[in-house]
């Protein structure tokens, strides 16, 4: 696949896109075999699919959820995408996976780091990823104005690591994240990518396009854009891609 194109599908408004998203992930769980490795993703826009999904009745025994990335912060700070989680998907008391791996915040970034990259390689059960099998079934992702994906911030060293499947991340906002790598993120059967509000618009043009961090991810797998209508953006003969 040449950049990232894959599919677009459109939808009214942000509440279509998260109803569209749970439908697509509760399909996907649907038909999963076990083990169904899923990587969640943080920030703002994924919150209102995990509420869906949480209220759900959905088998998710099979499931072992994983994290696009994580601010170093403790797992109870207002800032944390497992807190998120936890507040969001596994309130309803309805999802219960085989195995929530959240991505570690004690010790130094560095350490934590080096343990997640661990735990990915325990679980894929190889040191080196294969491109015929994918490290995850499902992989969620937003998409930052700025053009970043997972933490994968724009002019930071993470975006030339090729060798880590998670890493440190800390420069580039107020606090060091960790975040799923290139290889990482490339080696999913589906890439989700969720997308709402006219400020995504020219990053998602770009992204698609190849440009930016979101746009650097090469993936083995499918991909499809979940976009809702502002973030399409509608011109006098459709939408803007």
């Amino acid at each position: 696949m040449s950049g990232i194109a894959g599919t677009i599908e459109v939808v009214k408004d942000a509440a279509a896109l998260a109803e569209r998203a749970a439908d697509i992930i509760a399909e996907q769980l649907r038909v999963a075999r076990y083990p169904f490795r899923m990587v969640l993703s943080g920030g703002s826009t994924p919150r209102a699919t995990y509420r869906l999904l949480g209220g759900r009745k959905i088998d998710w025994d099979c499931a072992e959820l994983f994290f696009s990335d994580e601010r170093f912060v403790p797992p109870d700070h207002p800032d944390s995408n497992y807190r998120m989680v936890r507040e969001s998907l596994l309130a309803g008391g309805h999802v219960h996976p085989r195995k929530l791996l959240a991505i570690p915040t004690d010790g130094t970034p560095q350490s934590a780091a080096d343990r997640y990259d661990e735990t990915l390689r325990q679980q894929y059960g190889a040191g080196t990823l294969e491109a015929s099998v994918p490290l995850f079934h499902l992989t969620l992702l937003g998409l930052g104005d700025d053009g970043h994906t997972a933490s994968l911030l724009p002019g930071q060293p993470v975006l030339q690591e090729r060798e880590r499947w998670a890493a440190v991340v800390p420069k580039g906002r107020a606090e060091p994240r960790i975040s799923l790598t290139y290889p990482a993120l490339e080696s999913s059967a589906l890439i989700l990518f969720l997308v709402s509000g006219a400020g995504k618009r020219d990053a998602l043009a770009q992204a698609r396009a190849g440009i930016g961090p979101a746009g650097g991810i090469k993936p083995q797998g499918t991909v499809l854009w979940l976009v809702d209508e502002a973030a399409a953006g509608k011109d006098d003969q459709g939408y803007g891609f």
